[in-house]
């Protein structure tokens, strides 16, 4: 028995497993155990922004598990400091909440909006958050999660929240009253197929904050830390948000989130209100401190928009050379989806063929999310096997 098969005996089959083991990974690059390498454009659904095996951030985790592993939050711990320190010179924030994953940052952001309305009325509780959107899978970020597929079997989930269809700013005016105590955003969504948010949208919704006196919180767990060539991806828009969420990548592929506060809202939550065991937990805290500093430097992020310009620029060449299969191309950055349609998941699985490792999303779109430190060499290898993949697509068809 094979590790596929023992896994689909012993673990709760929750995902659709992709039927290779992995032995090792290097940079953009992972291995089977047969010695097959992947360029792999998932970097672990973007977790592993500065690649596979990096032996300074090994050593790093190593250098604090002989320390110790885990304090409980009764003390406080120089790693966890040191990665909020960085995280607030760094943003608009003033003080940073560190939890396990992006849900539980949402959970914690979603606590904290309530609490705000509280504060100013008994109905000022309601929510709202964009249709096709993605904020988790615990039952307080599903009800964010603005897709019936995921939430469908789970009812009913947390009252008072809506949905208004994204970037569109007369649905989102008709939805606003002084009820509302929050807007969840994604900038980029990520799950719903790489679409942006427009200026206008962004522009409106902060002139609504300031009118009906509710919060802006960014969910920047899939698009922030570098992902679209800024730090956070709402920088390009000229906004501060009163929170924003941060995981993925922060934890250098342990488990690690973050709920930002701006200083209008640090002190809605006291002691008692909210908390998290493991979350800050030193040795993620210490790995995330050094992916941090290396992400926020300025041409590390200048690199990014110039590698995302090459891969799009490419990709677009590809779509004149085949309008039937690429419908689209969109994105910034390395968060980069390309609309397949139907073509989609036979893309996928003949990519893999190839030695390329693709995702797809929303059904129809291949989901781009390499690691940040991709080389021009790794991308130019991306387009001749992505290219080589839509050929023998047409010829099989």
């Amino acid at each position: 028995m094979n590790l596929v098969e023992k896994d689909k005996q012993y673990v709760l089959n929750l995902y659709k497993r992709i039927d290779i083991e992995i032995d090792r990974g290097e940079g953009s690059y992972l291995y089977d155990v047969d010695g097959n390498k992947y360029l792999d454009m998932y970097s672990g659904i973007s977790v592993n922004n500065l690649g596979h095996l990096n032996k300074t951030l090994s050593d790093i985790i190593a250098k604090q598990a002989e320390r110790f592993m885990h304090l409980s939050n009764y003390f406080a711990c120089e790693s966890t400091v040191n990665l909020a320190k960085i995280l607030v010179e760094n943003t608009f924030a003033s003080k940073v909440f560190f939890s396990n994953s992006g849900t539980e940052a949402n959970e914690a952001a979603i606590k904290l909006a309530r609490k705000f309305g509280r504060k100013y009325s008994d109905s000022k509780n309601v929510i709202l958050t964009a249709s096709n959107s993605f904020h988790g899978r615990s039952c307080g970020s599903l009800t964010l999660t603005a897709r019936d597929r995921y939430k469908n079997d789970f009812l009913p989930l947390l009252p008072r929240v809506k949905n208004f269809i994204y970037n569109d700013t007369n649905d989102l005016k008709a939805l606003v009253n002084d009820d509302v105590c929050a807007v969840f955003l994604e900038t980029v969504q990520g799950e719903g197929g790489i679409v942006e948010i427009s200026q206008e949208f962004i522009d409106k919704l902060m002139k609504l904050s300031k009118q009906y006196n509710f919060l802006v919180i960014i969910d920047d767990i899939q698009a922030g830390l570098g992902r679209t060539g800024d730090f956070l991806s709402f920088e390009k828009y000229g906004i501060k948000p009163h929170v924003a969420t941060l995981a993925k990548s922060l934890g250098g592929g342990l488990p690690l989130g973050a709920m930002l506060v701006s200083e209008e809202v640090e002190d809605v939550l006291k002691p008692g209100d909210h908390g998290s065991t493991f979350g800050g937990n030193p040795v993620a805290c210490a790995a995330g401190e050094y992916v941090v500093s290396n992400i926020a430097d300025s041409e590390f992020l200048n690199q990014v928009k110039r590698k995302g310009n090459i891969m799009i620029s490419g990709l677009n060449e590809l779509k004149t050379k085949y309008p039937l299969v690429i419908r689209d191309v969109r994105g910034r950055g390395l968060m980069i989806g390309i609309d397949a349609g139907q073509y989609a998941q036979s893309i996928k699985n003949t990519a893999l063929e190839l030695g390329l490792m693709l995702n797809v999303t929303n059904d129809t779109v291949i989901r781009l999310l390499p690691s940040l430190n991709i080389n021009d060499k790794e991308i130019e290898e991306f387009l001749g096997k992505f290219e080589k993949t839509i050929n023998s697509i047409k010829t099989a068809r």
